[in-house]
């Protein structure tokens, strides 16, 4: 019983840590999620999820994502066929 209470700790460390990582990032570590991923079939919504599964706060919008990275606003517009997940305005 004294395992399973030690790996559930560790995974709830393991998390934390992994979120807190994340949203200390910067435009960089954004720039390299999106070039690193790609599909053309990808709105806004579905950006949106893709982003707050890696931990930033992203928000979806009629076509495009409000992301809020070190209290600065991001306007993400999902591209399409270009190559990468979106175009990143600020």
């Amino acid at each position: 019983m004294r395992w399973v209470s030690a790996i559930i700790t560790a995974c709830i460390i393991m998390v934390s840590l992994n979120t807190a990582s994340a949203l200390g990032g910067d435009i960089s570590e954004l720039k390299k999620l999106i070039s690193t991923n790609e599909d053309t079939r990808t709105n806004s919504q579905d950006l949106a999820f893709f982003l707050a599964t890696h931990n930033y706060n992203a928000e979806p919008e009629d076509s495009y994502v409000e992301l809020n990275l070190n209290d600065k606003i991001y306007k993400l517009i999902p591209n399409g066929d270009k190559p990468g997940l979106c175009d990143i305005m600020s």
